[in-house]
């Protein structure tokens, strides 16, 4: 499937408050080549491509099947960003890289805690990011020369980690002989 496509799809994944959308923002805004930026936890609200609302956790069961339907013709297209906090439901053929944003647990609680995140869902997420949950869920998921853990601590991280992703881009195209406009 990924051989035919003319760009890749590049999934930003990792713990709530670890910089998944600004660093999802930032590449599109950079990409030597269009990608379209989804964060795909505001697709499942747009799109109602959920079960249910969890009050006491402030967030969505989703639809697991209805998500993969309404994803699967853009990742066979490429040329996007998927940004969620969970990577393991996408399937193995749609990933060209898995980024993975980790940062300091105690600077992620001060993130989430600004949100205005329930104590026990800050807690949660805090434990997740300590156990090292999202990176191990890419690690199994995906092969691992696709597999990148990048430190998301400020804006200096933000920047070299765009453009770590910006040559990868460059010489996925280059690896397809796909000229870069």
């Amino acid at each position: 499937m990924s051989s035919s496509r003319k760009a890749p799809v590049i999934v930003i994944t990792g713990t709530p408050g670890t910089g998944k959308t600004t660093h999802a923002e930032l590449l599109a805004q950079e990409s030597p080549i269009p990608l379209k930026h989804i964060n795909v936890g505001d697709l499942v609200k747009e799109k109602n491509l959920y079960e249910a609302y969890d009050e006491e956790w402030q967030s969505y069961t989703v639809d697991e099947d209805k998500l993969l339907d309404e994803l699967e013709p853009l990742a066979s297209e490429g040329g996007i960003i998927l940004d969620w906090h969970t990577c393991d439901i996408f399937p193995e053929r749609w990933a060209d890289l898995v980024v993975v944003l980790r940062c300091n647990h105690t600077m992620l609680w001060d993130r989430l805690e600004k949100r205005g995140y329930p104590l026990k869902k800050i807690q949660e997420n805090n434990e997740a990011e300590i156990m090292e949950v999202v990176i191990e869920e890419a690690r199994s998921s995906y092969a691992p020369e696709i597999v990148v853990e990048l430190q998301s601590e400020g804006t200096e991280d933000l920047e070299s980690n765009v453009s770590r992703i910006v040559q990868w881009i460059e010489a996925w195209r280059k690896d397809r002989g796909i000229a870069n406009s």
